[in-house]
């Protein structure tokens, strides 16, 4: 069986060999120090998930994601950084990063999330080998195998992980789903995760399929309970 590849990107030595030593046994491991060498290691080792510090030298680990998301918005990215401030994270999710993990962590944690993000590339992978279908809400319409998303025919970027969760709040239209269902749901790794997450990515969503995103009318807010999407046909 042929192993994943996971690309590392990070200048500190004891995390780089720390994280290295625990992949090692189930995935083929790749290490850069540099951010500026990044974009050049991805086309030549095609990897199958990327661990990106945020504090590099060279680049930033956002600017580096950035530049990842415009050559490929498929690979999921999972930054890591000593930075705790929600503020921070939320700007690490804006450039495209389908998770985020601080340190010091816990090898099982990322482990863990390493493991989900994979397992929901994968049936995404699956499901686009699928007869075409399309899912319409309102003006919105998502091609179910090509996983584009097309308003009043104008086509919208999403990242990945905005992707999943509108395919998850669409395939339950007006049915309220709590943000630990929707973690649970997307990221998969509800033992470990921090719900503000998701609160990002809907902020996010809704910023590219709204009218206007602080009157939300696709995705609305349940206060107390989570979200529901409503599909406006």
């Amino acid at each position: 069986m042929v192993k994943k590849k996971i690309l590392i990107v990070e200048d500190e030595e004891d995390i780089r060999r720390l994280i290295t030593m625990y992949l090692n046994k189930r995935y083929d491991v790749v290490t850069i120090v540099d951010g500026n060498d990044v974009l050049d290691a991805v086309k030549q080792t095609k990897p199958d998930l990327i661990l990106l510090d945020i504090m590099l030298p060279g680049k930033s680990g956002i600017e580096i994601c950035a530049d990842l998301r415009e050559y490929d918005q498929e690979t999921p990215i999972l930054f890591l950084s000593a930075k705790r401030e929600f503020e921070d994270k939320i700007q690490g999710l804006d450039t495209g990063a389908d998770d985020y993990i601080t340190k010091p962590f816990d090898p099982g944690e990322l482990v863990a999330r390493i493991q989900a993000n994979l397992r929901r590339h994968d049936v995404l992978d699956t499901q686009n080998t699928q007869p075409e279908n399309v899912l319409t809400a309102g003006d919105l319409e998502i091609d179910l195998n090509s996983f584009t998303l097309r308003k009043k025919g104008k086509t919208l970027h999403l990242f990945a992980k905005e992707m999943q969760l509108l395919l998850v709040l669409a395939r339950h239209p007006n049915q309220v789903l709590s943000m630990e269902q929707l973690y649970d749901n997307v990221w998969g790794t509800d033992r470990f995760g921090d719900l503000k997450t998701v609160s990002v990515h809907i902020s996010n969503l809704r910023k590219k399929i709204e009218e206007d995103p602080a009157k939300p009318a696709y995705i609305q807010t349940v206060r107390g309970f989570g979200y529901k999407f409503s599909n406006l046909s």
